[in-house]
Parts: structure tokens; C-alpha cells; sequence
């Protein structure tokens, strides 16, 4: 997942654009490259690397100067990272500069076509094919450059979120979007270009969300005007207030983003049941629920579509819905669910979570579910994200910026959303009683102190993952709810410390993994006392007689697992179904422990984007 930044106004460009780079450092990069425009010339650098590494090449290559300036860190798909292949890219005769985030499957017969007519490429990017694209079409059609970009974009067969400069007309910059997120930040006689609001939030809090499918023409002069790119129709700009601020974004005296998530889970999850539990009056208000009702009700069949984390998180919430609905649950990958012809009636309810609201397997999933006459509600944690505007209806998060890419607090907010929906629902439908309602809103509204009391075991984790740190295998066992929970616990250590590792439902083990065991393996197992305690107690004991080392995640007080295993981390007593929301907890401080010994690049892991926007 790419980054673009942009600026065109008053200001000097560069250091606008130089620290939204650093600010989309979380998508996951591998190259970076600025252009500017001073007014007379065009300037660029880029570099495979770190946009640390641009800034230094870039402050002793080109003049800095100049009030119109784009930028991109690039994750490389066609053609290696290296300087070549790395974005801005010009045009043939220099006059036209281009980012682009995503893919053009059909660049190499455009490539061929284009080296018929003379042009010459240089790196081995579709990006540098598009570019020409637009030359040529410029020149062919005798157009201006907002008319050549949609006539070349009607050409093109993948998906794109693009920025185009022609130093000709230095008034403007031509944007569009098609699969991949961008915002345009309108400020005063000023507009700034994005993948997201980060890169701009501390000049202005007005942001453009583009729609799939559009274009704009952004002048000084004339402000914005946007196209649908396929019939040339005119859209009447729809200007949000953004709902972040500039502290939210930075790491405000932590080490990590990562870290500093796990510490925000607390107030996360206050935010996201805040307004919608009304505890002593048993009233849980959702509004995009609430105004679908009667399809949750009558709904034979629900399906979650989501990929990561945000599907573990559909796990769990596949027992708790199941549990407390009875309504027939389905968790998909949303990446297989695309491609495999899958049954959906018109009945069914497709729920699809996703941190960003950008995925790209999960936004095609719901188009299709959508074509085939399914009700789509949406769980994701980004305002105006695409998500939010293809389904039907949905729920916010509010769980704040999440900047590292190991998702943390989408986990626990996404749980805490879709455990409000499964209650509500419940409630409804008379198998949840008044006094058991009232008895899990009670214990929810304790979870974000119980949250906070689970992350004072930090000190203690730190030790656990001194010891354990140098492994190379970890296995990670849970049972009921918390198998879930496993697999997002040895994702998280594969994440972030590239430890191999994986998660079974502990009764499992034996049909395998056992034999994994030796005294070189530890095992993360979760045994809280609620949910199938004495059988997980077995299952310790059997990896113990094989030399397994053992780590229990347990509920306060436990003894019985604390003679078994080599080291225990306690969490607060919970109701078994709300257990996922403090057994995570321990295992993400596990993983960002290890990772942060072995040396790793703990937000931005290597070959890692924050939100898989292509294929």
C-alpha cells in the first residue's frame, strides 16, 4: 500500500510534503521520490530506501524551493525497488510528472503500443507506461491535461489513485482514484493531496473523500472541480470535517505506534461502546442497526468477509453471535470468498470488518455480495473510508489513527463492536433475558479498567520475551473464544519479529502439532478459568511431559496452571465471552517485546502494508 502526498498553494512545498511522507510511513514502503516546481523548473529525487534516506539525497541533489510539490513512497509491484522504478515518474518530454498507487494489469499491451509511436521507457513500472499514456493522448487529442487523464484512464484495465503535474500549466494538479484511497485537504487558496488526512490534518480539517471512479481538476485559481471519469459528468464536491486531531497521530513519548496503541485500548474501547450502551437502562443504540433492524432479525445466514486481523476478530465474533443470536455464522476470507462462486442468498447478512475501510479483497467481496441481493453492514474504524460508503450500513470503531501496521486496538474494538451488535440482537429476539443483558453491559462497561490492569504486567511480559526472544518456532493454543485469539496472537509475533508461529485450537494438538514438541518450543497457551479450563489444563500437561516450554495466559489467582508452566501472565476475571478483549493483551506486549529485542522495525515490519489496497 502505496502513499501519495501533495501540495499547490503559498506555502513552500517541500516540508509540506516531505512530512506527509513520514506521516504515511505506516502504509509499508520500500522507495520514496519528491518533485517540485519552483516556478520555472521541474525537479525530482527519489531513491530505493527510507524517506530519511530521500531526504538526505534530495537536500544535496535539487533546490528545495518551490509552492507546488508531489511525493510518494512506493511498495514495488511491477518492476524491483530500486531508484529507477521508484515514483514520481516523467513523461517522454519531461513536461508531465506522475504518482500512482495500485496496479495496471494491462500496461505491457499500452507499453507495446506506446514503443510503436517512438516513446522510451526507462523503468520497469506500469506507472511510467501511464504517464506516456497521458502524453500521448494529450498530444493525439490536442486536449488539456484533466481531459487527457480521463480519456487515458478509460484505457486502463486495474486500479489507481494517481497525481499528475504538467509544468505547463503550473495552476494545477489532476487527481483520480479508482480502487485506492485519496483525500484532498481545501484549505485557504490552498489544497493538499493524500492517501489519507494524516499528511495534512495540522493545516486543515476540511477534506474531499474521492469516490471510485472520479477525477478533479485542483487549481489555485478555480478551486476543484471533479468528473466521473468514465462519462465526463460533474460531481458536486462533498467537503467532511475531519475528526482527528495532531496528537492522535503522533507517538506522544512512546517508543513505537504500536506500543502506544496497545496503551490506548482502555479509551478506544470506551470510545466505541460510549453512546451506544446505556447500562442501567439495558438500551444498546446502534444506529446503523437499528435503522436495518428487521434484516438482522430475519436474517437465515450471516457471513463475515474480512482478511488479517479484522478476520480473527470475525471469529470470535462468529461464537459470540452464534452463542447469543442462534443465527448461523460464516467467517471468509475475504480473498478466497471473491473468487469461489460462493452461495449468498437474498436474505443472508454479510458482515465485512476492516481496520482502514480500504481493503481491496474485502471491498470487492461486498460488491459482489451486494450484486447478489445481500444485505452489506460494514465494521471499520476510518470516516468516509470506502467501506463505509459501499455497504449498506455500518459501525465506526472510533478506536482513533491506528499508524502501526500490526493492528492492535482494531482487534479489541472491532470485538467490542460486533459482542454490542450480537447482544442487541439477543435482546431482540427474547434469548438473551433483561437481567443477563444488563449483567454483560455491567462487565463491559469494566473491560477498558480491566484492559488497563492487564497492561501493568508489562514489566513481567518483558521478562517472559528476554527468555524466549532467540526462538525460532512458537506455538500458540486457545480453545473456544480464545482460539481466535491464538491466531491473532501468533500473527502478531510473525508480524512484527518474523518468529515462525502458529495458533491451533488446543484440543488440536494432538492431531500434529504435538509433534512440533521438544524443549526448544515454547507454547503460548491461553487458559483462562472460563471456558473449557479443565480440558486446557490436559492439554498443558501433555506438552509439559514432552519438554515443552510453557506460557499461561490465566486469570488472576490461577494456581493450578502456575505449577505447570514455566510462566504464567495474569488477566482480570471476565465473562467468558468477553475474555478475547484481555487475553490478546499479554500477546501483543509478547510480540512487541521480542521484536523490539531482536532489533526489528516494529510499525513498519518488512514486506508488511497497513492496508492491502491491490491484489
Amino acid at each position: 500500500m502505496c502513499g501519495i502526498v501533495g501540495y499547490i498553494g503559498h506555502r513552500e512545498a517541500y516540508p509540506i510534503v516531505l512530512k506527509g511522507l513520514k506521516r504515511l510511513e505506516y502504509r509499508g514502503y520500500d522507495s520514496a521520490g519528491i518533485a517540485l516546481y519552483d516556478g520555472k523548473d521541474l525537479k525530482l529525487s527519489k531513491t530505493k530506501g527510507k524517506v530519511v534516506e530521500l531526504e538526505e539525497k534530495l537536500e544535496s541533489e535539487i533546490s528545495t524551493q518551490g509552492t507546488i510539490g508531489i511525493g510518494h513512497t512506493r511498495w514495488a509491484t511491477h518492476g524491483e525497488p530500486n531508484d529507477v522504478n521508484s515514483h514520481p515518474h516523467y513523461s517522454n518530454s519531461g513536461d508531465l510528472v506522475i504518482i500512482h498507487n495500485g496496479i495496471i494489469e494491462n500496461y505491457d499491451a499500452i507499453k507495446q503500443e506506446l514503443i510503436k509511436r517512438g516513446y522510451t521507457f526507462t523503468s520497469d513500472t506500469d506507472t511510467e507506461v501511464l504517464v506516456n499514456l497521458i502524453e500521448d493522448v494529450k498530444k493525439q487529442d490536442d486536449v488539456k491535461l484533466g481531459k487527457a487523464v480521463q480519456i487515458a484512464l478509460n484505457q486502463v484495465v486495474g486500479a489507481y489513485a494517481i497525481a499528475v503535474f504538467d509544468k505547463n500549466k503550473p495552476d494545477e494538479i489532476v487527481v483520480a482514484r479508482l480502487g485506492s484511497p485519496l483525500a484532498i485537504g481545501v484549505g485557504e487558496k490552498e489544497f493538499f493531496i493524500a492517501s489519507d488526512a494524516s499528511p495534512f490534518i495540522e493545516y486543515t480539517t476540511n477534506a474531499i473523500y474521492l469516490e471510485d471512479g472520479e477525477m478533479a481538476v485542483v487549481r489555485i485559481s478555480k478551486g476543484i472541480k471533479i468528473r466521473k471519469i468514465q462519462d465526463d459528468s460533474l460531481v458536486d464536491p462533498y467537503i467532511q470535517e475531519l475528526q482527528m486531531n495532531l496528537e492522535q497521530i503522533e507517538k506522544g513519548g512512546y517508543d513505537h505506534f504500536m506500543l502506544k496503541e496497545i496503551y490506548e485500548q482502555p479509551d478506544a474501547i470506551k470510545d466505541t461502546f460510549r453512546g451506544r450502551m446505556l447500562v442501567e437502562q439495558g438500551i444498546i443504540r446502534m444506529a446503523g442497526v437499528d435503522d436495518h433492524f428487521e434484516k438482522f432479525l430475519q436474517a437465515p445466514r450471516i457471513i463475515i468477509v474480512a482478511c488479517g486481523t479484522s478476520w480473527h476478530a470475525g471469529l470470535v465474533a462468529e461464537y459470540i453471535f452464534e452463542e447469543f443470536t442462534r443465527i448461523p455464522v460464516e467467517v471468509e476470507y475475504a480473498s478466497e470468498f471473491r473468487y469461489r462462486n460462493p452461495i449468498i442468498h437474498k436474505g443472508d447478512v454479510v458482515i465485512a470488518i476492516s481496520q482502514s475501510g480500504e481493503t481491496a479483497d474485502t471491498m470487492a467481496a461486498i460488491k459482489l455480495a451486494k450484486g447478489q441481493g445481500a444485505f452489506v453492514f460494514g465494521v471499520c474504524n476510518v470516516v468516509g473510508s470506502s467501506i463505509s460508503r459501499e455497504t449498506h450500513a455500518g459501525a465506526y470503531t472510533h478506536a482513533g489513527p491506528e499508524i502501526g501496521v500490526a493492528s492492535t486496538k482494531a482487534f479489541t474494538t472491532q470485538i467490542t463492536v460486533l459482542t454490542l451488535m450480537a447482544l442487541k440482537i439477543s435482546k431482540a429476539k427474547g434469548i438473551l433475558s433483561k437481567t443477563a443483558l444488563h449483567r454483560y453491559l455491567q462487565e463491559m462497561e469494566l473491560i477498558p479498567a480491566k484492559v488497563e490492569e492487564a497492561l501493568k504486567s508489562n514489566e513481567h511480559i518483558k521478562a517472559v520475551a528476554e527468555e524466549y526472544k532467540n526462538a525460532s518456532n512458537f506455538l500458540y493454543l486457545g480453545r473456544g473464544y480464545n482460539f481466535p485469539v491464538a491466531l491473532e496472537g501468533a500473527l502478531k509475533l510473525k508480524e512484527i519479529s518474523y518468529i515462525h508461529a502458529e495458533g491451533y485450537p488446543a484440543a488440536e494438538m494432538k492431531h500434529g502439532p504435538i509433534a512440533l514438541i521438544d524443549e526448544q518450543m515454547p507454547v503460548a497457551v491461553i487458559a483462562t478459568r472460563k471456558g473449557h479450563y479443565e480440558k486446557v489444563v490436559s492439554n498443558i500437561q501433555e506438552i509439559k511431559s514432552r519438554k515443552g516450554k510453557i506460557i499461561g495466559i490465566v486469570t488472576q489467582g490461577d494456581t493450578e496452571v502456575r505449577g505447570l508452566a514455566d510462566y504464567v501472565i495474569e488477566v482480570p476475571e471476565t465473562l467468558e465471552a468477553l475474555t478475547p478483549l484481555l487475553t490478546t493483551i499479554p500477546l501483543q506486549l509478547l510480540s512487541y517485546h521480542i521484536a523490539v529485542m531482536l532489533g526489528k522495525n516494529v510499525d513498519q515490519p518488512r514486506n508488511l502494508a497497513k492496508s492491502v489496497t491491490v491484489e
